[in-house]
């Protein structure tokens, strides 16, 4: 059985209009399209929608019965019609966790002023979590804290980010320029492997720091600036992750003898992944966040 939406579609209109003729000229067909349409569908079930009286059509106990199941169905594909010539998909994001956690919620805040009705789900893990993501298609767009090298990606560079080593008030290192040594003394809480921001640490800066003191990993930037500020350890994080207990002196940035370490925050997309509308939106905000 091959039953149509135009075929229910004519069957409805000629319920309505009580004739093919007439149904014909609301459909924009001919007459005897509209006849073979319903002709086809009465086929297929069957049984016949319509008792013929005359010239007319008087729809019997089979067509009300099918009436209400045939709106609800081109209700449906109405519906459908509607969400995509409105563009009004969904969008699914993933996001490394500073990028996830500090700088995506005042951004999605304004995406939803301008376009309220846009589903939106955001998936927050570390920086090979997104790309694994948006290369099985499980999002539709990645941000994330260093570059990828996955062939299939489009990797785009976005914005610049600078990390920062810290301490609580109390070390004694506060707000000192310090030694690479006297760093690769100090007992470091650092993000796990995989982050980007544990990326950038082991190609920049713990090269410089001879065995080095590793006393704990934390795959959560908020579970790392806790325990520095209870005297575990020090630790590096995104400047933007750390600014509001930088202001009000909580943590103490340590000045470095090395140049600033700044990394580049990338979005990534599928090659074969087709930009709605929704997508190309949330693009333009990312970009004007720059």
């Amino acid at each position: 059985m091959h039953i149509t939406l135009r075929q229910l579609e004519v069957f409805a209109e000629v319920l309505k209009s009580g004739s093919t003729t007439q149904a014909s000229v609301v459909l924009s067909l001919s007459q005897s399209a509209v006849s073979a349409a319903l002709a086809d569908i009465e086929g297929q079930l069957g049984v016949q929608l319509f008792d013929r009286v005359g010239k007319r059509l008087v729809i019997n106990e089979h067509g009300r019965l099918l009436y209400p199941k045939a709106l609800a169905l081109l209700e449906q594909a109405g519906e459908i019609e509607h969400l995509f010539n409105h563009d009004n998909g969904s969008l699914r994001i993933g996001a490394s966790s500073t990028i996830g956690n500090y700088m995506l919620p005042a951004m999605i805040a304004d995406y939803r002023l301008d376009f309220p009705h846009t589903p939106l789900e955001l998936n927050v893990g570390n920086t090979n979590d997104v790309i694994n993501a948006v290369s099985d298609f499980r999002v539709d767009l990645g941000l994330i804290e260093g570059p990828c090298q996955l062939p299939e990606l489009i990797t785009q560079p976005w914005l610049d980010d600078e990390l920062v080593v810290f301490v609580a008030p109390e070390n004694p290192l506060a707000g000192r320029v310090v030694s690479l040594e006297s760093l690769a003394r100090e007992p470091w809480i650092l993000r796990e492997r995989g982050s980007g921001t544990r990326e950038v640490l082991d190609h920049l800066l713990l090269p410089q720091l001879p065995d080095f003191n590793l006393v704990m990993e934390l795959g959560n930037s908020e579970a790392i600036k806790h325990a520095v500020r209870h005297g575990i350890g020090i630790s590096c994080l995104s400047r933007r992750v750390i600014s509001e207990q930088l202001s009000s002196g909580s943590l103490v940035e340590i000045r470095l003898p090395v140049a600033p370490m700044v990394r580049k925050l990338y979005l990534i997309h599928h090659r074969q992944k087709h930009i709605s509308g929704a997508l190309s939106r949330f693009l333009t905000y990312c970009r004007e966040a720059q």
